[in-house]
């Protein structure tokens, strides 16, 4: 029998479980996740409602991940842990599907309960599932396998969120567009009891995790001041405040203010997500060589330009150009934050600092979003300025123009106080800018889906081709 992720065939086994576990996951996002909002948008929510709809869910997550840290120490079997969680957000499709057949007048409410206890439910297992995980993949075969996983997840995510897209415009243009939804997030929880069985059936090595407990409040602060952690959880926990000051309303801006169908939304969607993947590749090996905070720096710059964007260009074709800008860049972004992460932070300390770090970043979310939702609640559809009026397509545009405003003035105080940690090769952030700019983003994606050649060997060992493998 071939292995294909570990020689223990125990183990092996259960790593395809997870796998499949990853894809079935991603059906679920990119089927039902993704299409909340607009589920929420169909039930004319009100923008104070979509602020709610993203702020709440994540701030109640990370605390529900703090509680599932603590209570691991303390239970024997993760599997547990995992199956009580995966299995409250499997739940929480239920009421979900049951709204786009019941409406009442508070069934956007209903649905910003049902959400809560959606990501309550995902977040609980998330901590165990990372230390089972972690136990099971042999060391020297992390990056080969979490590659894999990944590669394979970020297809279906495409796949399904386009899918469920095309489905969607379908039902709405007969009029059906209940059905529709009800359709998708059928599928999202029929994908997730699938992955909770392959969950079930991985192997669990006997462990009993240690207590999480929080470092001594006496003399935080002192720890921390001057810490690359604490520069590096500020600057993320700002972004992610300035970010979320516009990133909840950009669903709503493009059904109910620009008018888009179910299929252009979809498109640009998905354009976003392929963009990503597409980038992914490049960003790896960029930071890999120069450095996680070079590849931070050029991409964080792009950010304030992307909001006020949406609101001087508000069509669909130039919204799918800044798309293509902000996949690319929230992909190096992303990739390298996590990383950053890691390099900052000593290993024997990452997981308490992991918590903290989401912890920050969730409550910014939660605060941006509301402060989001304030402005554009009140924002005017018109002003006047120097005789001239000027009016808005959206009352969302002061939303999204405070957070350009806002990602700039994050970038000016906090990049130029993080530093790389680790020894790179010395690139200028210009020079990196420009190697960017030349590579060609799409064909580099395409060329890495092409399968490899393999080199002859020289003589009749073989031993030319295992080298020429190694150099890969």
């Amino acid at each position: 029998m071939k292995y294909r992720y570990a020689r223990d065939p125990q183990v092996d086994r259960s790593l395809r479980y997870s796998v499949r576990d990853g894809v079935a996951w991603s059906l679920m996002f990119g089927a039902g996740e993704s299409y909340l909002q607009a589920f929420a948008v169909f039930l004319k929510a009100t923008t104070a409602q979509i602020t709610l709809l993203s702020a709440l869910p994540s701030l109640l997550g990370s605390v529900a991940q703090l509680a599932s840290a603590w209570i691991a120490g303390y239970s024997v079997s993760r599997k547990t842990l995992i199956f009580a969680g995966v299995l409250l957000q499997s739940a929480a499709w239920l009421p979900i599907i049951a709204l786009a057949f019941i409406p009442v007048e508070t069934s956007v409410a209903l649905l910003i309960a049902a959400v809560v206890l959606y990501y309550i439910g995902g977040q609980f297992a998330a901590p165990p599932w990372s230390s089972l995980i972690s136990d099971l993949v042999p060391e020297r075969r992390r990056g080969r396998f979490f590659g894999r996983r990944t590669q394979l997840m970020s297809i279906m995510t495409f796949a399904s969120l386009t899918a469920a897209g095309l489905a969607l415009e379908f039902s709405e243009q007969r009029a059906l567009a209940h059905w529709g939804f009800a359709a998708i997030f059928a599928i999202a929880l029929a994908a997730r009891l699938y992955s909770l069985s392959q969950l079930m059936g991985m192997h669990e090595p006997l462990a009993r995790l240690a207590p999480f407990t929080l470092p001594p409040l006496r003399g935080m602060l002192e720890r921390m001041r001057g810490s690359d952690f604490t520069r590096f959880a500020l600057f993320v926990g700002f972004m992610n405040l300035a970010v979320a000051i516009a990133s909840p309303f950009f669903t709503l801006y493009m059904l109910r203010d620009l008018k888009f169908s179910y299929l252009e939304f979809t498109v640009v969607s998905s354009f976003y997500v392929l963009m990503q993947f597409a980038a992914l590749n490049l960003w790896g090996r960029l930071s890999d060589i120069f450095g996680n905070l070079r590849v931070v720096q050029i991409t964080s710059v792009v950010f304030p330009t992307l909001p006020i964007a949406w609101v001087l260009f508000p069509n669909f074709w130039a919204i799918l150009v800044i798309q293509f800008i902000g996949g690319i860049a929230w992909a190096g972004f992303g990739l390298a934050a996590g990383n950053f992460l890691y390099d900052v932070v000593p290993p024997e300390r990452r997981a308490a600092y992991s918590a903290v770090h989401q912890t920050i970043s969730n409550t910014a979310v939660f605060g941006g979003a509301l402060l989001g939702g304030l402005l554009a609640t009140h924002a005017p559809r018109e002003l006047e300025l120097a005789g001239y009026t000027i009016a808005f397509t959206s009352g969302l545009w002061l939303a999204l123009c405070a957070s350009t405003v806002a990602r700039a003035v994050v970038i000016a105080v906090f990049l130029p106080g993080l530093r790389e940690t680790r020894l790179v090769r010395p690139i200028s952030p210009t020079a990196l800018a420009i190697r960017v700019i030349r590579a060609n983003v799409l064909a580099e994606w395409l060329f890495e889906l092409l399968p490899a050649r393999r080199r002859r060997p020289r003589n009749g060992s073989g031993k030319q081709e295992d080298q020429g493998e190694d150099r890969k």
